[in-house]
């Protein structure tokens, strides 16, 4: 029994197993009655679902696969924390910005999943190496800045596919699934208001049911005339094919090395992430989670290097699953355990994730362009917490550069055949030059340090994202919630 609590997977009843009284909380050691931490498990199955479906099929990678081994990526992720940091790992937004590049409309799956797999190698490296140096390191190498500055790229990047690949093909579905994200992320109350994506996705796909019962075949064209969608809004063949019960679509990985250096930019986000999250859940438990920062990137690079072994998209934590916490205050790791079982088995329903990869591009149209304009706006929310100085030139001439250089796709060949472009091109120019201007720089126009606490992780960048669908944030202070 003590080695499986050493390992996070023992728990001691809370009090007779009943909800928490007002003004306390179950901790991640403990456990309610089973019943009661299976129901939980269930909606922290639900509040993941949204976007672990939905960044799979934008990546052009099986759904299926993707909800498995989120399922899979929680438990090692809980095992390597030794149950101190509940959280769950559903697939991560980060990379649909290289993915757009490496993989267009899902053309070279195993090429992206290779690329996935080494940058969660460096993530897990990076993990290794700030938990035996101290999250300190983190805002060393990654300062507001830079941080800030790689999120607003694969962002904003993303605007032409949205444009060019999921609107055009039905502008009305897309601009009615818009409508609807929006004011359910205003208008929504509570737990609702953390599952607008899935919801969105939902209502979309039942108004192109709808659509195609009143109006019939639809008939789409891009901005040059072509023809690129001609036949029934919702295509339903492959579900009625697809049978109950089996594995997923699991593919291997290949590599090559202008795929991976498009992927990793993709790792500072994760690092920034994975840190914001450890900070919310500390706030939340009121517990020195410090030593743990290094352990959840870590196994995060783990878990997304194992996913994209077997052709599944990139993990990262979950701040909707914050979201049960605060609302619950049931921290236990044992629900947690039931979310990732309960993940498992989903994975294990070809006819399921058929559904899901039937939904129509002119609702992924709808949803994307809500979704990836917050994705490069929580850059600059990172700049404004963190008060990033642009004023000064240290910090303003290299993310002009790096912005403009990888949002407008500029390249550089070396040699024949070797080019880098676009996120990777705009992250060098972004990381070298700041740093390069701040070792050159007279000390009196070096920006001041960011202040780390005690009590912190490593940045404060990501706490209070409110990305609806994928985000990283502590309990909202909303009343609505």
């Amino acid at each position: 029994m003590r080695v499986l609590r050493r390992l996070g997977v023992g728990w001691e009843l809370y009090g007779d197993g009943s909800a928490p009284p007002p003004g306390a909380s179950v901790k991640p050691h403990e456990r309610l009655s089973w019943g009661r931490t299976t129901g939980l498990g269930a909606q922290h199955v639900v509040a993941m679902f949204g976007a672990t479906f939905v960044f799979p099929i934008v990546m052009g990678l099986d759904p299926n696969v993707a909800i498995m081994m989120s399922g899979l990526a929680t438990m090692i992720f809980l095992l390597i924390t030794a149950g101190k940091v509940p959280s769950y790992l559903g697939t991560s937004a980060s990379f649909v910005g290289a993915a757009v590049i490496i993989s267009p409309g899902g053309e070279n799956p195993a090429v992206l999943t290779g690329a996935i797999l080494v940058a969660g190698g460096v993530l897990a490296l990076s993990g290794l190496i700030i938990h035996l140096l101290g999250p300190t390191v983190i805002l060393a190498v990654f300062p507001p800045v830079v941080t800030g500055g790689v999120v607003m790229l694969i962002g904003f990047k993303l605007a032409p596919v949205v444009a060019d690949l999921y609107w055009p093909m039905e502008q009305w579905i897309a601009l009615l699934t818009m409508c609807f994200v929006v004011l359910a992320t205003v208008l929504l109350r509570g737990f609702l208001a953390r599952i607008t994506i899935l919801l969105g996705l939902v209502f979309g796909f039942v108004m192109s049911v709808i659509f195609d019962a009143t109006f019939g075949p639809h008939t789409a064209h891009d901005s040059e005339g072509a023809v690129i969608h001609d036949g029934m809004r919702v295509d339903l063949s492959e579900v009625a094919e697809a049978p109950w019960i089996g594995l997923p679509d699991f593919h291997s990985p290949s590599f090559e090395t202008t795929a991976v250096l498009i992927a990793l930019p993709a790792v500072i986000a994760l690092i920034a992430e994975n840190a914001g999250h450890v900070k919310a859940v500390q706030e939340m438990t009121k517990t020195d989670l410090n030593p743990y920062v290094g352990r959840a990137i870590f196994a995060d690079g783990v878990a997304t290097s194992l996913a994209s072994s077997v052709g599944g998209s990139p993990t990262t934590t979950y701040a909707e699953n914050i979201g049960v916490m605060a609302a619950t205050r049931v921290y236990s790791t044992a629900a947690y355990w039931v979310a990732a079982l309960v993940a498992v088995l989903f994975g294990l329903c070809p006819k399921f994730g058929a559904l899901v990869a039937a939904t129509p591009d002119g609702v992924l149209g709808g949803i994307t362009v809500v979704l990836y304009g917050m994705i490069g706006l929580l850059g600059a929310k990172i700049w404004i917490e963190n008060r990033v100085d642009f004023a000064n030139p240290i910090v303003l001439v290299p993310v002009a550069a790096g912005l403009i250089a990888g949002i407008g796709g500029v390249s550089m060949t070396f040699g024949e055949g070797f080019e880098i472009e676009g996120i990777a091109l705009g992250t060098i120019i972004l990381l070298v030059g700041y740093h390069l201007l701040h070792w050159i720089a007279p000390a009196h126009m070096r920006p001041a340090p960011t202040d780390l606490s005690p009590h912190t992780t490593a940045t404060d960048a990501t706490e209070a994202t409110t990305l609806p669908g994928h985000a990283n944030h502590p309990p909202s202070t909303d009343p609505r919630t």
